[in-house]
């Protein structure tokens, strides 16, 4: 049996790109992390406090602003956060930049995904919510701040 080719032409549904801005990995020992993608990729990590759950922020390259984003288009930079038993899906995921959470919630609900829990805020970033996709993926989306938004148009 042949394999036929096929393309996509359907119109995309959605009219605006929505970019990964960020990526995010569980961690059960933040110091070890730290120090092997320190040691194996030169990784930058900065390690918050408990007020910000102790999440770990790292910066993938050196070619940042004076807020620590990447200025080259492409390139993102990440965090990890500690191995919780009680929360689902604790696996490496992607963080999708969209202009409003409760658009792109519905938006995911009516594709075929999972919003799991309520958007929170993370301050200074923006509103935050993961959601599961059709495949069983953790994904998650976060509209930013005022302020974020305002750099990413540059002004």
């Amino acid at each position: 049996m042949k394999a036929s080719k096929k393309t996509i032409t359907e119109k995309p549904i959605v009219k605006k790109i929505d970019p990964v801005v960020h990526f995010e990995m569980p961690a059960e020992d933040r110091k070890r992390m730290a120090k092997f993608y320190t040691k194996a990729f030169g990784w930058q990590m900065q390690m918050l406090g408990k007020d910000m759950g102790n999440y770990v922020l790292a910066t993938t390259t050196a070619d940042v602003d004076k807020k620590g984003r990447p200025k080259k288009v492409g390139m993102i930079n990440g965090g990890f956060y500690t191995r919780n038993d009680d929360m689902p899906a604790q696996s490496p995921s992607v963080v999708i930049s969209v202009d409003s959470i409760k658009k792109s919630m519905n938006k995911v609900v009516k594709a075929g995904g999972k919003v799991i829990g309520e958007p929170m805020e993370i301050p200074g970033f923006g509103i935050y919510v993961s959601f599961f996709d059709t495949e069983g993926n953790r994904v998650s989306i976060m509209e930013p701040t005022m302020e974020m938004k305002e750099k990413a148009k540059g002004k």
